[in-house]
């Protein structure tokens, strides 16, 4: 039996295959390099001006003409979305004539009942949502209950509008002087001289792009806090870095604040720092309170949104990683390198927002934030009843006529309580920002109220911290009454939509 031979093909098939190949290999070369040089091309031109656009245009749609891309992404701010401890699905409604909303976020006063006996007295204890996105926050604040409670001055537009055009134009060309002069509007009249939420004018340069600060507010709360570190005359958009500037931007609004004298003047609370210990000093040093207490006549505060303040405490910050890094990563749209607009929750884009420093999965890092949110919460819970349980003794103890002089410890350390409460449940990130701190301060919370317990049963009790702020007797506001301003100064109106 003989073995079958192989025949090799001729040489001659053999280099026209391979001159095929070559051929084949040089097109996709060249095609390669072209399209290389294309894309780099349109990367140096992102987009092409079809908008002249200046300081007077503050219209986010025009902007996104000139800027589509990210006008795209910024108009997705209107989705509705839950994660676990933070968004809100749409809930419906049937739209009244003094409220024409068809959807809104979920009542968080519904959902914890708690809330209302903290705020007894105060607006917020009328109505209280889990936030939305940048583009409701001109709309929410104009229909929420709370303006039917207080009627809300000008002040509150400088984070619930695009402002930095009718500044201007209110002061004449003095962005300080247009700030002045509609803090002391009512809402409804300021409301006259605005038409956008906060828009991209409110954060950028209308001729380079280039990040600013344009909120009073901000100015000058950053720079009494750099006055306090030593550094005077601090201007952000002069001796800020581009990193800073990151952060700057989303810290204009998402703070701590309060509503300074008869003219309303926004006021960040930052001279001794940034803190809830050196807040509170602030408050006390000035002998500032929101309102005073229905159920318990305590002198109380009612904490904003800190994320700033909060975020300044956490790795992320001192690791150099701004708010835009994880809530506005970058993101790439053909060529075109960009930032996502939609300003969501990291945990709604874990891929472009934590994967590119962390290197695990999805699922590990979404594990990892969750793990530190149900710790937070459930800490957060056993603050809440504690503070319930120090406001029912005081409650009890003054329907059992305990005079203001015993009764001035306990509802001091009501106070302090309170705001620490506060200061991270108004926070939005449920303990993810700064884990550590906000744990101390809902561990200090604790204490104080637990404190405050025992000094109504124990009149020779020393707390922990000394009485700082000690008013002049005053009756309890009635229930869902406008609160009037006393002797510590005036009351705060709250801004906060969410």
């Amino acid at each position: 039996m003989t073995e079958p031979t192989h025949q090799k093909p001729p040489r001659s098939i053999l280099l026209v295959a391979l001159a095929v190949a070559f051929a084949l290999v040089a097109v996709l070369g060249v095609s390669l390099v072209a399209n290389i040089a294309t894309h780099k091309q349109e990367a140096k031109t992102p987009s092409v001006r079809v908008v002249e656009l200046n300081e007077n245009v503050d219209d986010p749609a025009a902007w996104g003409q000139d800027f589509p891309l990210e006008y795209d992404t910024w108009k997705k701010t209107v989705e509705m979305t839950k994660t676990r401890y933070g968004g809100s699905e749409a809930m419906p409604r049937i739209p009244t004539t003094d409220d024409p909303r068809e959807k809104v976020s979920r009542s968080k006063i519904d959902a914890d009942p708690r809330l209302k006996t903290i705020w007894a007295g105060y607006a917020f204890a009328t109505d209280f949502r889990e936030r939305r996105g940048h583009a409701y926050v001109l709309e929410d604040q104009t229909y929420t209950k709370r303006q039917q409670v207080v009627k809300q001055p000008g002040t509150c537009m400088q984070c619930h509008a695009s402002t930095w055009t009718a500044y201007r134009k209110l002061g004449d060309g003095d962005l300080i002087k247009g700030f002045e002069k509609m803090n002391q509007m009512p809402w409804t009249e300021a409301a006259k001289l605005v038409k956008h939420p906060v828009a991209c004018i409110d954060c950028h340069d209308p001729k380079t792009m280039a990040l600013r600060v344009t909120k009073p507010g901000f100015l000058e709360g950053i720079k009494a806090l750099k006055a306090s570190q030593g550094i005077k005359d601090y201007d952000p958009n002069a001796m800020a870095t581009r990193q800073e500037m990151r952060a700057f931007v989303c810290g204009q609004c998402h703070v701590e604040y309060f509503f300074k004298g008869p003219e309303k003047r926004l006021v960040y609370p930052w001279s001794k720092g940034l803190e809830v210990e050196k807040i509170m000093a602030y408050y006390d040093e000035i002998g500032f309170k929101d309102w005073v207490h229905k159920d318990t006549g305590a002198p109380v505060l009612k904490a904003q949104h800190p994320e700033f303040e909060t975020w300044s405490q956490g790795i992320h910050a001192r690791s150099g990683v701004t708010c835009a890094d994880c809530h506005m990563p970058y993101m790439r749209v053909g060529a075109t390198k960009i930032s996502d607009h939609q300003v969501q929750s990291p945990l709604l884009n874990i891929n472009r927002a934590c994967q590119g420093c962390h290197r695990w999965s999805d699922t590990e890092l979404k594990d990892r934030v969750e793990t530190i949110q149900n710790r937070h919460h459930a800490l957060r819970d056993q603050a809440m009843d504690a503070l319930v349980a120090l406001i029912t003794d005081l409650k009890k103890a003054r329907d059992e006529g305990k005079s203001d002089a015993e009764l001035a410890a306990p509802r001091y350390l009501q106070r302090r309580a309170q705001f620490y409460l506060d200061f991270v449940e108004a926070e939005n990130s449920t303990g993810f920002h700064a884990p550590q701190a906000s744990a101390r301060t809902l561990g200090e919370s604790i204490n104080f109220s637990r404190q405050g317990q025992i000094a109504l049963r124990d009149p020779s009790f020393k707390p922990s911290v000394p009485i700082a702020f000690i008013p002049a007797p005053v009756a309890p506001a009635p229930p869902a009454a406008p609160a009037t301003p006393g002797p510590a100064g005036p009351v705060k109106t709250a801004a906060e939509t969410h």
